[in-house]
């Protein structure tokens, strides 16, 4: 993996759980709003948008340098709308990222071909 596809792969891993958690906010305000006169969505909708477009941008970027396939973009992106799929989404690209260390060291030291 080169230095550029293991940068957009973490920039992704990055912002995946932030955006999980800005999306679990945004819930929470809601119910909030319309049970309380607390209303925090205008501030958590924004905050998740912002993370929200972020998370889109770098998928994108991770999807045309990792050359992932359909599915796999498909599941980050599925991942992305659930309320938790930040979380897992971010578990996903770590083991991605220390499996790729692990072949690009395995091939440095000349014990496989891959």
């Amino acid at each position: 993996m080169d230095f550029k596809t293991a940068t957009a792969l973490r920039r992704l891993r990055l912002v995946s759980a932030p955006e999980a958690v800005s999306f679990l906010l945004l819930l929470v305000c809601s119910v909030l709003k319309r049970t309380t006169d607390f209303n925090a969505v205008p501030v958590m909708g924004l905050v998740h948008g912002v993370l929200f477009i972020l998370y889109v941008v770098f998928w994108l970027d991770a999807w045309k340098r990792a050359q992932w396939d359909r599915k796999t973009a498909a599941l980050y992106f599925v991942l992305s709308v659930l309320p938790t799929g930040g979380f897992f989404a971010e578990r996903m690209l770590k083991r991605e990222a220390e499996a790729s260390v692990i072949a690009a060291r395995a091939r440095r030291e000349g014990v496989v071909n891959a």
